[in-house]
């Protein structure tokens, strides 16, 4: 839970910054998150925004995270999301992020009730 609170933070931040490049890396590290959640879908769709050499660089678990995707959810679904995140605009894959990260929550305080 203190991930998503330090993420959400980050991501707001350079959001409001309006600071699209350093952006990324937040959003990178939420999907390296949410790949080793379970959660793939949603990893897919943020590390096709997030992908950038720079992220890359600065996150390297996001490669690792690509990786196992496109093995858990197979190439051709792991482009077709990854093209989703792509295509969204930095407002619209911040809520997204943001929604996702609240179902996420949900999710982990329904198990450990």
């Amino acid at each position: 839970m203190a991930a998503f609170d330090h993420l959400t933070l980050a991501i707001r931040n350079y959001h409001n910054a309006g600071n699209t490049t350093t952006i990324r890396t937040p959003l990178a590290v939420l999907a390296a998150l949410f790949d080793r959640l379970g959660r793939y879908e949603p990893a897919a769709t943020i590390a096709g925004f997030a992908l950038s050499l720079f992220t890359a660089a600065a996150v390297p678990e996001i490669t690792t995270a690509i990786t196992h995707l496109r093995d858990v959810l197979g190439d051709q679904t792991y482009e077709s999301l990854a093209r989703k995140g792509e295509a969204m605009t930095t407002a619209e894959l911040v809520t997204y992020a943001y929604d996702q990260i609240d179902q996420a929550r949900t999710e982990l305080n329904a198990v450990s009730e």
